[in-house]
């Protein structure tokens, strides 16, 4: 089949409504294999390079000297300096002052740290279930993938249980700010003008940063041994502080939720390879990485080149924004053998779901591992079979890629 420019030129990977029926795995396989470096029109925007192999993604998230950050690395907007500035956080930042603020919070998720938190883990992993599987058909979105990670999360910062509730209706304000069923305001309608020096131009991050200004000037007064104490004692601008904490939160919960609820509903699909799992549990970790391979929770990441540059033979300018799909190097049919089959012996498995080299790379990784790793462990252990219990419903986004509700009913 001949492809004509004119046929990608009708590609559109920032539709949000098509991300609401399925990923567009089609496109993206297209652009790969005769498109990788695909200039990508956009409605509101000079438009921006889509970056879509799995080793030119490595590439420009390693080469932070071009691929800068700081010009924002999830908003494809243009910003205006004002916006950049209100809404900048560690992750629209290069080193050195990405460094500083990094090193704020390295200590806390080192493999080391996390192994630690085991038990911790494993305790709110039971509990979560222990709540959730007599219920028998569920919501598994709300009593489980929801439920972990914002958990766990608020214990090593110093959250109050009881503040739970509150955090995840403001992230999934902010992170869904594209779905009408999560977001008051809607990231691509005018409305959102009125809130463009916001994070995700979302009224909600009011709300967190807010809360997050309480929490802080609290821990100042009676510091205690979580890190909001830390953050508290560290220096830090109140700018600098309101977006760490919100970026914690989000990044912390939303993304290990997505992995979760996409990561069971693999496995619904492919019942093989639960029953595969219960007889290999030597395969574990590995399970562990092709759910991340196959969810990949944030679909893209952008970078804005700081210099004329050569990308596998295109003329990248000094300006021109780049934006690398995780989505689809996690496809690659260069890197990954048969890529559309979930198998959870996979090796070797390069996903890049956390990104891969560069400093950017995913500072929860090794937190959302255990927390995947115990919830597939403890259904393990409890002999436990989920089946569909009606349609799943996707996040209207072309950011995020995950569920909004997945009825599952236990049938052992």
């Amino acid at each position: 089949m001949t492809v004509t420019a004119e046929t990608l030129a009708t590609i559109d990977l920032t539709d949000n409504d098509r991300y609401a029926e399925a990923v567009p795995y089609a496109d993206f396989d297209l652009l790969r294999r005769e498109d990788p470096v695909h200039w990508h029109p956009e409605r509101d925007g000079p438009g921006f390079w889509a970056v879509t192999r799995h080793d030119d993604v490595v590439a420009v998230s390693r080469d932070t000297a071009v691929y800068s950050s700081q010009f924002g690395a999830t908003a494809l907007e243009d910003l205006a300096p004002d916006a950049l500035a209100a809404r900048r956080s560690m992750i629209d930042t290069d080193p050195p002052e990405h460094t500083r603020l990094r090193r704020l919070l390295t200590a806390d998720f080192t493999r080391r740290q996390v192994a630690g938190y085991g038990d911790r883990v494993r305790d709110t992993v039971r509990a979560v279930l222990d709540t959730a599987l007599p219920h028998t058909t569920f919501d598994l979105v709300e009593r489980v993938a929801t439920a972990i990670p914002i958990r766990v999360l608020c214990q090593i910062l110093g959250v109050p249980q009881d503040d739970e509730a509150l955090l995840i209706e403001l992230g999934d304000r902010m992170i869904a700010n594209t779905d009408p069923d999560l977001a008051e305001v809607l990231l691509d309608s005018p409305a959102s003008d009125a809130y463009r020096l916001l994070p995700f131009r979302s009224p909600a991050a009011l709300d967190m940063h807010a809360y997050s200004r309480r929490l802080h000037d609290r821990r100042r007064v009676a510091p205690r041994g979580d890190l909001v104490s830390r953050l508290a004692t560290a220096g830090l601008t109140g700018q600098e502080e309101d977006a760490m904490f919100l970026l914690l939160i989000v990044a912390g919960n939303e993304t290990t939720r997505s992995a979760l609820s996409l990561g069971v509903q693999a496995f619904l699909e492919h019942p093989g390879e639960w029953e595969r799992l219960r007889e290999r549990p030597d395969l574990l970790d590995s399970a562990v990485e092709e759910v991340l391979r196959w969810t990949t929770p944030l679909h893209h990441f952008r970078r804005t080149a700081t210099r004329d540059a050569v990308l596998r033979g295109r003329r990248i300018r000094a300006g021109d924004k780049v934006v690398v799909w995780y989505t689809s190097a996690n496809r690659d049919e260069a890197v990954f053998k048969d890529p559309y089959a979930f198998d959870v012996g996979r090796y070797p498995n390069p996903q890049i779901a956390f990104g891969r080299g560069g400093p950017h790379r995913c500072l929860g990784e090794h937190l959302a591992r255990l927390e995947i790793r115990t919830v597939l462990a403890e259904l393990l252990r409890r002999g436990v079979r989920l089946e569909a219990a009606g349609p799943a419903a996707r996040i209207r986004s072309n950011f995020t890629n995950g569920l909004k509700r997945l009825p599952v009913r236990v049938v052992a």
